[in-house]
C-alpha cells in the first residue's frame, strides 16, 4: 500500500472517524502498549507538528509516532485480541487546531520572505503558542507589523490550499521557499501565487479557515530571532485572556485602558522609591542594633566577644548585622544564631585586629549539628537542622569560643544567661 493511501490524514485531513483492521500489537522497551493499522487518520509527531488524540474502539491513543516506517499508536491499555475491526475517532478540535497553526506558519513565513527576504529556519507548534525562528540577529516593530498584515491579507483572501505529491526532480518547476530534505514522497503545499513549500503537516482547505494571525512577542536566540505567535481560535483564546487582565487592571488602578500603562510606570516608581526608603530605614535600624549589641559586649584578652541569638532572622540580615559590628570594632569577636523553622543558621565574624580563624569556628561549631557552611578567615556562615536545644548548643558554642580566647568559660557565662 502506498505511503498515500495508508496515510488518511493526507487524503483527507478533515476525516474524523475511520474503520480499518489491526495489524499487531505489541510492547515497546518501555513496555508501553501500542498498535499498527493497515491504514490510519492519525497524524504522528514529525515536521514541528505535534501528534493526533483520540481513540480506537473507545481506548485512548496517547501518543503517535513514526517508527522505522510504521505508525505506532500508543493506547492507555491493550485492546482485546477478538478485535479485529478497528474504529479510530480523532479528536477533531486538536486536529483543527494544529491544521490552522500550521498552515498559519506557512502564510507567515511566507510574508517574511516575500517581504524582506527573511527566511525561517525552524518551527515549532506548543499546546498554547507557535514558534518561528527567522534567520537574522535584529528585528523591528515595523518589519513585523507589515509581515503580520500580509499574512492576515492573504487569510481574508481566502485561497486555496493544495498538496501535491512530486518526485526529487520536478522540484524545479515550482518557485519552493525551502529545499525539502527528503529525496523522495516529496508532498508540496501550495498557496497559489504566495508560498510552494514541501511539507508532512496537516492544512484546511483554504487560507480563510485559519482564521487570523498575531504576533505575541520575539526574542534573540543564538544570532536568531525566535518569534511567537498564535493562529485561528488561539488568538480568541489570546484576547480573552488579556482582556480578563485589563479589565482587572482597571479596577486595580482605577485608570480607562488608555492610561493603563502611564498609571503602571508611576505605580512602578512609586515602589522603587518606597523600596529605597525601605533599606536606608533598614540600614539605620542595623545600625542602631549594631550600636546596642556592642554596648553590651564582654572584653577578654582585648578580645571584644559579641555572641547573640535570634529568631526567624535571615543570614543575610546577620551577615549585615556582623559586618557593621566588625567595621566599627576591630578586635570584635562576633558569633550569632537564629533559629528558623527547626533549623539554625550561623554567622561568625571578627574585627582587623582579631586573629582568629572564622572558618575554623563555623566548622567546629557547624559539626555540633552536623550542619554544612564556608567562609573565610573573617566572616563565615553555615546552617543546620536544630538537633540540640539552643540552649545546649550554645553552651557548647561558648565552650569553643571560651577555648579560642583563652579565656575561663565563667568569665563568658553572665553573657550566656543573659542569651536564655
Amino acid at each position: 500500500m502506498s505511503i498515500r493511501n495508508h496515510k488518511l490524514f493526507y487524503k483527507d485531513p478533515y476525516l474524523k472517524t475511520f474503520e480499518t483492521k489491526i495489524l499487531k500489537q505489541q510492547q515497546d522497551k518501555k513496555g508501553d502498549v501500542y498498535i499498527t493499522l493497515e491504514k490510519t487518520a492519525f497524524y504522528p509527531t514529525g515536521g514541528g507538528q505535534p501528534h493526533d488524540i483520540g481513540t480506537l474502539n473507545g481506548v485512548k491513543v496517547l501518543n503517535v509516532e513514526e517508527v522505522d516506517g510504521e505508525i505506532r499508536h500508543y493506547i492507555e491499555r491493550a485492546l482485546p485480541h477478538s478485535d479485529d475491526k478497528i474504529v479510530g475517532i480523532i479528536d477533531w478540535e486538536r486536529r483543527f487546531d494544529h491544521m490552522q497553526q500550521h498552515a498559519g506558519q506557512h502564510i507567515l513565513s511566507a510574508a517574511f520572505a516575500q517581504l524582506y527576504n527573511i527566511h525561517t529556519v525552524g518551527f515549532h507548534l506548543g499546546n498554547d503558542i507557535v514558534t518561528i525562528d527567522l534567520d537574522l540577529s535584529e528585528l523591528t516593530e515595523e518589519i513585523v507589523g507589515k509581515a503580520e498584515k500580509l499574512a492576515n491579507d492573504m487569510i481574508m483572501l481566502n485561497r486555496p490550499i493544495v498538496t501535491k505529491w512530486i518526485e526529487y526532480d520536478d522540484l524545479v518547476n515550482y518557485p519552493i521557499r525551502k529545499t525539502p530534505s527528503v529525496k523522495e514522497n516529496i508532498r508540496l503545499v501550495m498557496i497559489d501565487d504566495f508560498d510552494y513549500n514541501g511539507c508532512g503537516g496537516t492544512h484546511p482547505s483554504a487560507t480563510g479557515e485559519v482564521g487570523a494571525i498575531k504576533v505575541l512577542n520575539w526574542e534573540r536566540q543564538r544570532k536568531k530571532i525566535r518569534l511567537s505567535f498564535v493562529c485561528g481560535n488561539r488568538v480568541i483564546t489570546q484576547f480573552d485572556q488579556k482582556q480578563k487582565v485589563m479589565v482587572e487592571l482597571i479596577g486595580l488602578l482605577n485608570r480607562p485602558e488608555g492610561e493603563l500603562s502611564e498609571a503602571v510606570k508611576r505605580l512602578l516608581k512609586n515602589v522603587k522609591k518606597l523600596e529605597k526608603e525601605l533599606l536606608e530605614s533598614n540600614e539605620k535600624i542595623i545600625q542602631y542594633e549594631a550600636n546596642d549589641l556592642l554596648a553590651k559586649s564582654t572584653i577578654q584578652n582585648d578580645t571584644v566577644v559579641i555572641i547573640e541569638t535570634f529568631s526567624d532572622r535571615s543570614i543575610q540580615e546577620l551577615q549585615k548585622l556582623a559586618k557593621m559590628i566588625a567595621e566599627q570594632e576591630k578586635r570584635a569577636l562576633i558569633f550569632f544564631l537564629s533559629e528558623n523553622d527547626n533549623r539554625f543558621q550561623l554567622v561568625c565574624g571578627r574585627g582587623e585586629a582579631n586573629k582568629m580563624n572564622m572558618r575554623d569556628l563555623m566548622q567546629e561549631t557547624l559539626s555540633l549539628i552536623d550542619g554544612k557552611g564556608g567562609g573565610n578567615k573573617m566572616f563565615a556562615q553555615g546552617g543546620g537542622t536544630a538537633s540540640l536545644t539552643k540552649e545546649e548548643f550554645m553552651k557548647n558554642v561558648m565552650n569553643i569560643i571560651a577555648t579560642q580566647v583563652n579565656s575561663e568559660e565563667t568569665l563568658l557565662k553572665g553573657n550566656f544567661n543573659r542569651l536564655l
